[in-house]
């Protein structure tokens, strides 16, 4: 059934509507149709064209029709409907007859699938934003797990200087931290809805599209609808940064399958990530990092599509940009699992230190320390420069390493060179003479590593800021690691509660309360507990809340998880439990119990159900059921926080 059928004479060939049809593909985006949908009708209803009985009707199917596509997705496929806003409509007139063809009323398609295509946008990349985090937190525990690790650095694919596997480590954290940055530019900048701008011209009706883009989760509306419904500027920013961060996995993966080759053997992979030769029983190849080095083509590929296709179309919408999802969707969903794949490859690393070290001892690594100790003496570097040059020529000569060659040998060359010039040539000199912010001074990331492991994470003055050495290596790993624990809350925009925030919170825990979802409490203990609290936050504002309460030494419960209705399904619920969650391992908790009405959402994020019974009787006094609900109803669960 099409939508559009009144001008037509004759139906479509059944070539045509294949080549036509976007279901197979945007059939993804089917709950941000439906959501969409409803505000939809929300607003119709404010400008007097859906009365208040017929939004239920509508709500009440829509909300049946999305819980059945959540559970089903696929089911949409069995339809040949033209695209999922045409399968969304003849699904809701089937359930609400005549009352189903009200609501596409002031509303295009061409608005509806901008705005469902930017909501999807916004929940993905914040799925995308965990998977980023999650890696850099592998990298940091590679790095504290190999921090005294001896590696050789390269330029040119030659030995240049020894750096700790550590090291490497951390720049492939700064790499992915840096895609965080311009991801989460990219979601800010589409975070406008467009949403009432018709097929381009605007609706019709007084729509108050400020509000409908606050009901939808957006920060505000587009200002013009000519570009709204034509824009597809965060497809290509989300194509671009998934394309850059590519480029560093398709790095990161060429770096480890040199270290994992017979020729260097730095590393080895575990067996989760590698495959065998049908051929050669010994082979054991590095697939998972090939596949993420070749996989970084197709998503380049995604972004010069787009590009070809929009660069040269005129105003406003036009069907070349039904191409825009397709790749969409894929480069996202590569980049995604490259991510997830890359965490795995880290995770099981093993790093053959003996091996590293005697491949940086090789190679004159040491050379430039040779020169520096020169320069100390008083010897301009270029000249210094030349000097080295000869010693490495009349080492590679011997076969031996700089420090090998004795003292009268090395005078040959400059008689500036004493017996201490050995001191400086050792690798632990090499590498601890790298203090300065940025370096691969082993000791000193060693001392950041200590420290970051006993807790000792609060923000450094200006003081040390300043200090040289010991202090602004210590620096540099606090702050990559402050980063990383904030940048999980900032995925989603979770943080710590502030006492400003105790009106917002007693807001919603009133208003869900009084709902009969949780327990009420009162402002007063807000204020006592605020410390215990976290809340999400978009653009400034709290849309949800959730606390920690501590019963004893290893043992805790979530409490008073509680989302605006305006922002459900955004993720928001899952990022405050999971904060929670990091937060509960670092304050060396064990156990983290919820007494819950839906533990199959629990259960998604690690919860496993327990016997009520088995818990203390203060707690289950302490936590009496709401009277809104049955007793029976309520579900025990217990989440084992790992060490």
């Amino acid at each position: 059934m099409a939508l559009w059928g009144g001008r037509f004479k004759e139906q479509a060939s059944v070539q045509f509507k294949k080549f036509n049809d976007s279901l197979p593909v945007d059939y993804r985006m089917a709950v941000q149709d439906i959501v969409g949908s409803i505000a939809w009708a929300g607003a119709l209803n404010q400008v007097g064209v859906l009365s208040d009985d017929e939004v239920t009707r509508l709500e009440a199917a829509l909300l049946e029709l999305k819980a059945s596509v959540e559970e089903n997705p696929k089911q949409i496929l069995l339809s040949d409907a033209e695209d999922i806003h045409s399968w969304v409509e003849i699904q809701l007139i089937e359930k609400t007859g005549d009352l189903g063809k009200k609501l596409h009323t002031g509303r295009s398609r061409n608005d509806q699938v901008a705005t469902d295509l930017k909501l999807w946008c916004k929940q993905t990349g914040g799925d995308l934003l965990y998977a980023l985090v999650t890696l850099q937190e592998a990298l940091m525990n590679l790095a504290e797990r190999e921090s005294n690790t001896v590696l050789p650095g390269y330029t040119h694919l030659q030995r240049a200087q020894p750096v700790t596997f550590g090291h490497w480590c951390l720049a492939y954290v700064e790499m992915f931290n840096r895609d965080i940055g311009r991801l989460k530019d990219s979601l800010y900048r589409l975070d406008v809805s467009p949403l009432g701008s018709g097929a381009l011209a605007g609706t019709a009706y007084p729509i108050d599209r400020e509000q409908l883009a606050h009901n939808l989760g957006f920060r505000t509306a587009t200002l013009n609808s000519l570009d709204a419904v034509s824009d597809r500027d965060h497809v290509i920013e989300l194509l671009s940064t998934a394309s850059i961060s590519m480029m560093h996995l398709s790095r990161f993966a060429e770096d480890l399958i040199f270290y994992n080759s017979g020729e260097a053997g730095f590393v080895e992979m575990s067996d989760l990530v590698s495959s065998g030769s049908s051929l050669m029983p010994q082979k054991k190849n590095p697939d998972a990092c090939e596949l993420i080095r070749g996989k970084a083509g197709r998503v380049f590929g995604s972004l010069t599509g787009m590009l070809t296709t929009m660069k040269a179309l005129a105003l406003a919408y036009n069907k070349d940009m039904q191409e825009d999802k397709e790749g969409l969707f894929d480069a996202l969903d590569t980049w995604q699992e490259c991510m997830e794949m890359a965490t795995l490859v880290v995770d099981g690393l093993k790093v053959n230190s003996a091996r590293t070290l005697a491949a940086a001892q090789q190679g004159y690594a040491n050379a430039t320390e040779l020169a520096d100790y020169l320069v100390s003496k008083d010897i301009p570097f270029r000249e210094a420069h030349h000097i080295v040059g000869e010693v490495v020529l009349a080492a590679i000569d011997k076969g031996v390493p700089l420090e090998d060659l004795t003292l009268t040998q090395l005078q040959e060359y400059s008689d500036k060179i004493g017996q201490d010039v050995y001191q400086h040539l050792s690798i632990e000199s090499t590498l601890d003479k790298r203090e300065a912010l940025g370096g691969t001074s082993r000791a000193q990331v060693q001392k950041a590593i200590d420290d970051i492991q006993t807790g000792k994470t609060d923000i450094l003055n200006e003081q040390v800021v300043g200090a040289p050495g010991t202090q602004q290596a210590k620096l540099a790993l606090k702050q990559v690691q402050q980063r990383l624990n904030a940048q999980k809350a900032a995925a989603m925009s979770v943080r710590r509660a502030k006492m400003s925030d105790v009106d917002k919170i007693h807001e919603q825990v009133a208003y869900w309360s009084e709902k009969g979802e949780i327990l009420n409490r009162t402002r007063e203990n807000i204020i006592h507990d605020v410390q215990n609290f976290v809340v999400a936050e978009i653009d400034g504002q709290v849309v949800g809340c959730a606390s920690l309460y501590i019963y004893e030494p290893g043992l805790a419960e979530i409490r008073s998880i509680v989302i605006d209705k305006a922002f459900h399904s955004q993720g928001q619920g899952k990022a405050l439990t999971q904060y929670l969650l990091e937060f509960a391992h670092l304050m060396e908790l064990e156990i983290i119990i919820v007494l819950t009405y839906i533990p199959d959402y629990f259960a998604q994020l690690g919860f496993k159900v327990i016997e009520k019974s088995t818990l203390a009787d203060y707690i289950i006094e302490d936590s009496e059921p709401t009277p809104h609900k049955a007793p029976e109803d309520e579900v025990a669960m217990a989440y084992q926080v790992s060490r």
